[in-house]
């Protein structure tokens, strides 16, 4: 059985969507506002599969809830947004919080069934994926941790993203440009060094002391990652 957290502080709202939802086979369990939602998020016995946030609660807000599971926990946990705020300013806040996808009340019942439907579908295809590998290196989704040979090497949420990015992408040419847009969600030149930063984070962390070196610099263009 799935389990799902809703976050909601509108009882009649989340006592509709908790009990259509046991219809549908899902456990849901309440929050009735951010602070209890990320208490239990923060637990030692969190075991959800997805969660529903609204986006004003009392205490912290969905934005804050979603956007503090995102830097503790990274990606792995689908959240879908559900609020009453629709403007394109509102939608864009929450995507950039961390959310997968948003849904602005009133809504239909089977709209939200779909949706959960997708993002778990979603999320079980990338848990089959967790695992990457190249040569004496690989790499763990769940833990957040890189292993190269023997060696476990702790990674920070960004550090993990450039490295699966850049293991997915093994062998191409990676420009700062591309990085910044796909690991940062910057679609602009910044201006920043923040890539060369972080790439030379992860070189000290899984190439400094082997033979082998996985991430090299390619004058003028950028990094590639080769196996």
């Amino acid at each position: 059985m799935k389990k799902i957290l809703m976050a909601e502080d509108e009882e009649n709202i989340s006592d509709f969507v908790r009990r259509g939802l046991a219809g549908f086979g899902y456990e849901v369990t309440v929050a009735e506002d951010g602070a209890q939602a990320w208490q239990l998020l923060n637990g030692k016995s969190s075991d959800f599969d997805l969660v529903l946030l609204d986006i004003r609660m009392p205490g912290l807000s969905g934005l804050e809830v979603c956007h503090r599971l995102r830097e503790q926990q990274g990606y792995s946990l689908p959240v879908l947004m559900l609020t009453a705020l629709d403007t394109t300013d509102d939608i864009v806040a929450g995507l950039h919080a961390g959310a997968d996808d948003y849904l602005v009340k009133p809504f239909k019942f089977s709209e939200l069934v779909a949706r959960i439907e997708a993002l778990l579908r979603r999320s079980d295809q990338n848990n089959k994926k967790a695992a990457l590998s190249c040569g004496d290196l690989t790499l763990d989704a769940a833990s957040h941790q890189a292993r190269r040979g023997d060696k476990v090497v702790d990674l920070s949420i960004k550090e993990y993203r450039l490295l699966e990015y850049m293991m997915r992408h093994e062998g191409e040419i990676l420009s700062r440009r591309q990085l910044l847009k796909d690991v940062w969600d910057k679609d602009f030149d910044t201006n920043t060094n923040v890539v060369d930063v972080y790439v030379r984070y992860l070189r000290q962390k899984i190439d400094e002391d082997n033979a082998h070196k996985f991430i090299h610099t390619v004058v003028g263009k950028g990094y590639q990652f080769i196996k």
